[in-house]
């Protein structure tokens, strides 16, 4: 199954994330389909961008979306997700 996730990059202390599509079963620092954007917490406000076209395709697969990243699509973007929760 393909979902779409945060895979955390920076250093200690300092996290930023990409937001990735990638098979589920495989680990977060493994190889993605696509990086579709990042979002970065340690700013104020924080970072968020994404390509919401290429988050629409991917959901019109049938890929899922991880429970936070949910949350920051629907306050961030126009992106419905609705049900699509991995």
């Amino acid at each position: 199954m393909v979902v779409i996730r945060f895979q955390r990059r920076g250093t200690k202390k300092t996290p930023h994330h990409r937001i990735v599509v990638t098979d589920r079963r495989k680990s977060q620092a493994s190889r993605v389909l696509e990086v579709v954007g990042t979002y970065d917490p340690s700013t104020q406000p924080p970072k968020f961008s994404v390509d919401e076209s290429r988050v629409a395709h991917w959901l019109a697969l049938g890929a899922k979306v991880s429970e936070s990243l949910e949350q920051l699509l629907r306050r961030y973007t126009k992106v419905p997700t609705a049900g699509r929760r991995a």
